[in-house]
């Protein structure tokens, strides 16, 4: 018969937080697996030393590399692997012959664990069992005796590892964080939570749970002392501390945006900030225009759908309100009253926000007395007809049209006579939300109604991520289109009768007509 194979958490090193049954099965063992940094003891044998049977075969599992530099072919990464590859050959060599192995594992063994990668490769072969431990955040925790999160606080666990920005934007968006894998990143991080204003509060921690456990403010830690055993606490709490009760939550319900909204009787007396509503481009960096950064990098709150909230840089005094992608209204309301009491406001859109974005919303829920006072003022942004057209070559060189698939806000009726006209007057045509999951026959109805009055030929763009790295562009006829493709990340450009494309696959529309 073959062996067991188990994967025991021992906690994060004091050996009285070993579970009652990860004693047991460890006193149990005939073989006993752990692993061991490069010319290092192993923490995880000496936390369990106690432990393990005299008469217990041991395998030790020592790293040919950690943080250093590797000569491997492959790099860290190959090197790893190789690594992998080997401890499974010597611990398979044991369950084969019909010997019982357990893993011993630091904290709890599926949580950032390099077990996890042991029990990939075998608990297909081999009858596996995994015992959870005591994980390092949680000795930490209460090593410090700060509540981490409270009731409806959001918890977010984090390796330090991140770029530096998008740490910044995970810590920002938080109530409670976890930061893990500090070492060599810490200046990083400790720039990351300056930047989420979250510095203060948070809490530095190392060899939690062991007799030379210590913590400081990490506002006061020296970056070249830090080691691997430690990690960042940022409470709950000292989110609310920072930004306050009002702004301090950035929920995608609508409730959640008139939950924050402020209330007339929180009014200051101050004039109305100017509000503005910014167009971020359709992806990259490159193409978010520098008034549009310039302005970024000015206001105190930044509004929007979430996917566009989280391209906004994270910086020391940004408050950041995410919500969902049908509640644009109550988005524009909210931050209106924001800028109504004198809060410097950016509402954000993908693309141009006057094209099928954040603009008119605003423009809407501005309607009225309640914000007259408020000035509205909108920064331009490369929109994604745009970004497809010059991806192409020049479909959009004479005269075009633009319409939205999408029948949320209008019958459909009211888009097939648009559609109709559109192709009568033989104009290039470009489709923005051609379909979703839940909105599949528009695409191809709008296909069949083009197709009666195109011909089958005519020239058909297809930009799907444009200008972000799953970027893909096809050009096809208007009879060959596969609509079942089609989905929101697709941007369609149907070609005039006029629409060429070269030899080298560019497309393009002349300027004039015959």
């Amino acid at each position: 018969m073959k062996g067991r194979f188990s994967v025991v958490g021992i906690g994060p090193g004091d050996p009285e937080l070993i579970t009652r049954k990860a004693a047991r099965i460890i006193g149990e063992a005939g073989v006993v697996a752990y692993h061991a940094g490069v010319r290092k003891q192993s923490h995880a044998r000496r936390i369990a030393a106690d432990l393990i049977p005299t008469g217990a075969v041991e395998e030790e599992l020592r790293y040919p590399v950690t943080t250093g530099t590797t000569d491997h072919p492959g790099g860290y990464v190959g090197a790893l692997a190789d690594f992998y590859d080997e401890c499974d050959d010597r611990v398979t060599a044991h369950l084969e012959a019909g010997r019982d192995v357990v893993l011993l594992a630091e904290g709890d063994p599926l949580f950032y664990g390099s077990s996890m990668y042991l029990v990939d490769r075998l608990r297909d072969r081999f009858e596996t069992e995994v015992v959870p431990g005591v994980p390092a955040y949680v000795a930490a925790t209460a090593g410090l005796a700060l509540p981490l999160v409270r009731q409806t606080d959001v918890l977010t666990v984090l390796p330090g590892t991140l770029p530096e920005p998008e740490l910044a934007r995970r810590l920002a968006d938080t109530d409670g964080a976890i930061i893990m894998k500090l070492g060599r990143t810490f200046p990083a991080v400790r720039n990351a939570l300056a930047a989420a204003g979250r510095l203060e509060g948070a809490r530095y921690i190392e060899r939690a749970s062991m007799p030379e456990e210590r913590w400081l403010p990490v506002a006061e830690v020296d970056p070249a002392t830090v080691p691997y055993f430690s990690l960042i606490v940022v409470p709950g709490d000292s989110g609310r501390e920072a930004t306050g009760e009002r702004m301090r939550k950035t929920d995608a319900s609508v409730s959640r945006l008139a939950a924050l909204a402020p209330h007339p009787a929180d009014a200051r007396e101050t004039k109305a900030a100017e509000l503005l509503v910014i167009g971020l481009g359709p992806g990259p960096d490159g193409w978010l225009t520098p008034e549009a950064s310039a302005a970024l990098a000015e206001v105190d709150h930044v509004v929007g759908y979430a996917p566009y909230v989280n391209r906004v840089p994270q910086r020391a005094g940004l408050t950041r309100h995410a919500s969902g992608n049908t509640v644009e209204v109550d988005r524009a309301r909210f931050a209106l009253d924001l800028a109504q009491q004198g809060e410097r406001v950016a509402v954000v859109s993908g693309g141009d926000a006057g094209v099928f974005g954040m603009a008119a919303a605003v423009y809407e829920a501005a309607e009225g007395e309640q914000y007259a006072d408020v000035p509205v003022r909108v920064l331009p942004g490369v929109s994604a007809i745009q970004a497809v057209a010059a991806r192409a070559g020049a479909p959009i060189g004479a005269d075009f049209a633009v319409v939205s698939l999408s029948d949320r806000l209008k019958p459909w009726p009211v888009i097939e006579r648009r559609l109709r006209a559109i192709a009568e007057a033989d104009l290039v045509l470009g489709i923005y939300n051609p379909a979703s999951r839940s909105r599949r026959e528009q695409v191809v109805e709008a296909q069949k109604l083009l197709l009666e009055h195109r011909s089958p030929d005519t020239v058909v763009i297809v930009g799907r991520d444009v200008g972000r790295a799953e970027e893909s562009l096809e050009v096809t006829t208007l009879a060959a289109l596969d609509a079942d493709s089609i989905d929101m990340k697709c941007l369609l450009l149907i070609g005039a009768s006029t629409t060429r494309v070269t030899r080298s696959g560019a497309v393009w529309t002349p300027r004039w007509v015959e």
